[in-house]
């Protein structure tokens, strides 16, 4: 249970218990459920909690209005309602800003649901060979074999895992994206499979860094073998394009036969496109970087082993690694070690050391309670947990690990450090770093980097990582504090305009018919009763928000006003229908550009209000935000004014 833990069970309890939810969706603002008898739902003692703003009941839904925070609250609601997260349609805000956060959100929401499992199996795995290595017992016993199956199934099976989360995450149907994932792991399309069929038909990109065996072929178009057991980005990939398969799809099958059409022609489109193009192109991808890492290490084995150890983690996350591993396996088949993949070992422990430095400096009992697991797990050597459950998202925890992993790996390059045989990871991989012939100099430089790389970490760490304090109560942007100490001094530093984003009549905020937003709770602003069904932006910014549905648009504009334009009232319940996107989210826009347009006549024929309220959701930041004296608007006409 999260922070939100004891207001949710609250709301559960004074809607009249889990058994009158028949469904539970959010949106920008607000719970929306859909209760088997409203009138069990005490709206008074709703209201009146601390954390709700309101109730309202619109269109089959009984809305509990939260405020901003309302993905916290839904996120502990649901375990308490029993309920399938994703069972119902889930009106998700995308995320925003600039490409890196937009990557590093969709990784986290794919991971998140599946990291405390990779932990517990991460340290299973290393445990189990950390048993063996003491002698507990043998590698061929079946205690070995069943703690091993612990370990290593979701390791193994991970497209599955990702195919479902990351159909959550893409907005589309969580089964189609497992059926996805077990399509991807199914043995007779592995690579493995296909070679042992016999002879190759033939071999594409013949003597380049492409080469690649054909087995067999689907109505002539060529199947290059990959493996996909383990990988991350080719289901990830392909999870997002069935996505919008199945929205294409959707628009224009009939609804009796929706429910098993779009899903048949879905995979029908995406499986074979994902299996033929994406997996291939991640394949040729890991090539071009073991090549390049090889051409570099002919000219400075230091400086190779730097770009290993600061880039592995990178290409962790994409699955390129899986490039450097014909490159390991041939070094040591024919060399009787490796000496170019190796230098990446000292990423295990950057990541480690840094986990471990963010357990003792955070304050946050969840950081520490995830920290400690991923520690452990990580000097076994699995530190996917790790990266996308703590590094990724804090950003800096995970450039502080990949330039101390890259001068762990300069170090292992300019010592030419070695592995001799396969097998191991993390701690355990240091038996295969002592010499054939007894020697003991190879296996120290691998302690030395080790030890060097950790203290690296985990003093950057210390140093430069700063965890973020929650803002406190009344606490003000830095924009408008400022306006504060200019304003001590008699002058108002700052004064801007944000346009109307419509033509309408305009109405003021408090006389619309939603109590949510006409209370000024959500931002201050003003409402437009549209004329036309053109959205165009009210002023110069970034895109942050275009909800799945089309109804919302939130935009952060130059000035630092976060803009909410929610085109009618309830319309999330329409999914989309009536409404057409004219930009995307995280693009830059200019005042006037036109960002959505509206079937005005289809909104209304569905029975919804089409009152657009225009809020500034940051209002409190601001000295005043006052909405103009005009009764008509045109788009680029002055709506609201904003005084810092």
């Amino acid at each position: 249970m999260g922070k939100y833990g004891n207001l949710a069970q609250d709301i559960v309890k004074n809607i009249g218990g889990k058994g009158n939810v028949i469904s539970l969706t959010h949106c920008i603002t607000r719970l929306r459920f859909k209760l088997k008898d409203e009138s069990k739902a005490k709206d008074d003692v709703l209201k009146n909690m601390d954390g709700v703003v309101t109730v309202m009941k619109s269109g089959g839904q009984y809305q509990v209005v939260i405020g901003n925070h309302v993905p916290e609250v839904y996120a502990d609601v649901m375990p308490l309602l029993g309920l399938e997260d994703g069972a119902s349609q889930q009106e998700e805000e995308a995320p925003s800003g600039n490409l890196f956060n937009r990557f590093i959100d969709i990784i986290s929401g794919i991971f998140q649901p599946i990291l405390g499992i990779m932990a517990a199996c991460g340290m299973v795995k290393g445990l189990n060979a950390l048993f063996v290595a003491l002698g507990l017992y043998g590698d061929a016993c079946g205690g070995y074999l069943i703690l091993n199956s612990i370990g290593d199934g979701l390791f193994h099976f991970l497209p599955l895992f990702l195919g479902y989360t990351a159909a959550k995450k893409f907005n589309m149907k969580p089964m189609i994206g497992l059926v996805i994932g077990a399509i991807m792991c199914y043995p007779s399309i592995q690579g493995s499979a296909l070679s042992t069929g016999g002879e190759a038909l033939y071999t594409l990109f013949s003597g380049t860094m492409f080469e690649s065996a054909v087995y067999t072929d689907f109505f002539g178009i060529p199947l290059i073998a990959m493996d996909y057991t383990g990988t991350v980005v080719p289901v990830i990939f392909v999870v997002y394009f069935a996505s919008k398969c199945e929205k294409f799809f959707g628009k224009f099958i009939p609804d009796l036969v929706k429910f098993f059409f779009v899903p048949m022609l879905t995979l029908l489109v995406a499986i074979p496109a994902g299996l033929l193009v994406i997996g291939p192109l991640a394949s040729f991808a890991s090539t071009v970087i073991a090549e390049a890492v090889m051409s570099v290490r002919d000219f400075s084995p230091m400086l190779a082993g730097a770009i290993v150890g600061l880039t592995w983690q990178i290409l962790v996350i994409f699955g390129l690694h899986w490039g450097f591993i014909p490159v390991y396996i041939n070094n040591i088949m024919t060399n009787g070690y490796d000496n170019v993949m190796m230098p990446f070992f000292a990423c295990t422990f950057a990541t480690s050391a840094v986990v471990l430095a963010i357990f003792f400096k955070t304050k946050n009992k969840q950081m520490k309670e995830l920290a400690l697991p991923n520690f452990i797990s990580g000097i076994f050597g699995v530190t996917e947990p790790a990266i996308y459950g703590i590094l990724l998202p804090l950003k800096k925890p995970f450039i502080i690990s990949c330039i101390a992993g890259g001068i762990g790996g300069g170090f292992y390059g300019a010592f030419n450090f070695r592995k001799f045989m396969m097998g191991g990871m993390g701690i355990f991989e240091f038996p295969a770093m002592i010499e054939p012939d007894g020697g003991m100099g190879n296996l120290i430089v691998a302690v030395v980097g080790v030890i060097l790389t950790m203290a690296i970490a985990f003093a950057a760490t210390m140093v430069f990582y700063k965890e973020e304090e929650p803002a406190a109560a009344g606490a003000q942007c830095p924009a408008a504090a400022q306006g504060k100490r200019e304003g001590a001094q008699g002058a108002i530093t700052k004064r801007f305009e944000i346009a109307s984003p419509m033509a309408g009549k305009v109405l003021k905020l408090e006389t619309i018919h939603d109590d949510a937003f006409a209370s000024g709770v959500l931002g201050k602003g003003a409402a437009i009763l549209p004329e036309r069904g053109e959205v165009f932006a009210p002023a110069d910014g970034v895109v942050s928000t275009l909800f799945p549905t089309l109804h919302a648009i939130g935009m952060e504009t130059d000035d630092g006003a976060e803009l909410l334009i929610h085109i009618g009232l309830d319309t999330v319940q329409l999914e989309g229908k009536g409404f057409e996107a004219m930009v995307s989210q995280g693009e830059r826009v200019k005042q006037g550009q036109l960002l959505v347009k509206f079937d005005m006549d289809y909104i209304t024929s569905q029975g919804f209000c089409l009152e657009t309220p225009v809020l500034v959701v940051n209002s409190d930041d601001y000295l005043e935000v006052a909405e103009s004296k005009e009764e008509q608007m045109l788009p680029g006409i002055p709506l609201l004014t904003v005084v810092a």
